[in-house]
């Protein structure tokens, strides 16, 4: 409470300094919606023109950094911070946004004394782990298998798809469930069904927006037909 007081009283003690003010200023370009990963920077720009006094950067509705153009940012966390750019174009604030969390998420605003503010929207996700429990597996032929990916704490929740060798595989061979914890984050539990035919290597993706590139695991499928079954059996005998 005693942060929040701070916040708004900092532009009502700055403007009371500035007597006869006419407010002839407005914001040029607002911040832009973010998706980020759990843990790393969020950064939104807000760019205002000249004459302007107070700017306020909002953080689902409460005040994160104030930046006074008499007197620069006031910073009271270490996790916002802002770096500040003139041209000729006006004034930008870049608000940063360190280590964010989960809790990030939602409308990141710029107001402007005066003026009408701008807001954006941030997503944090959280890549969580990935996981095939064999490696590798014998499979006979004419056997219909399951595969089971799991994927654990992740936000929102996976895209899962399968591969197999180089190609997808058809959306139809498995079923994925999700389930959400306490805490927030997303389980699932994708179950591919296949008979093969060859030797091939099994891949599950898991991808969020925030992510490069999909996480995945695999396991390698090694497929015994009956020929090669008996001749390995023929074998055996002669030997005993």
């Amino acid at each position: 409470m005693e942060r929040f007081q701070k916040f708004i009283l900092l532009p009502l003690i700055l403007t009371a300094s500035l007597p006869g003010l006419a407010f002839c200023y407005s914001i040029i370009n607002g911040p832009t919606n973010a998706t980020v990963l759990a843990g790393s920077e969020a950064r939104f720009n807000c760019t205002v023109s000249e004459g302007w006094v107070i700017l306020i950067w909002l953080s689902n509705g409460s005040p994160v950094l104030t930046v006074s153009s008499s007197q620069g940012p006031f910073e009271t966390s270490d996790r916002f911070t802002s770096q500040n750019y003139t041209s000729s174009s006006g004034f930008t604030s870049e608000l940063i946004i360190h280590n964010t969390q989960l809790s990030d998420s939602g409308k990141i605003e710029c107001s402007v004394q005066g003026a009408d503010s701008k807001f954006a929207f941030l997503s944090v996700q959280v890549n969580g782990s990935l996981s095939i429990k064999n490696s590798t597996l014998t499979v006979k032929e004419n056997e219909t298998i399951e595969i089971f990916c799991e994927a654990l704490g992740w936000a929102p929740a996976p895209d899962i798809t399968w591969m197999t060798n180089d190609s997808f595989i058809d959306k139809s061979k498995y079923v994925t469930q999700q389930s959400q914890g306490s805490n927030g984050l997303y389980d699932a539990l994708s179950i591919l069904t296949l008979t093969l035919t060859d030797t091939e290597i099994l891949t599950c993706l898991a991808d969020i927006e925030a992510l490069p590139n999909p996480q995945n695991a695999s396991v390698t499928c090694i497929f015994v037909n009956s020929t090669l079954e008996k001749s390995q059996l023929r074998r055996i005998q002669m030997v005993i």
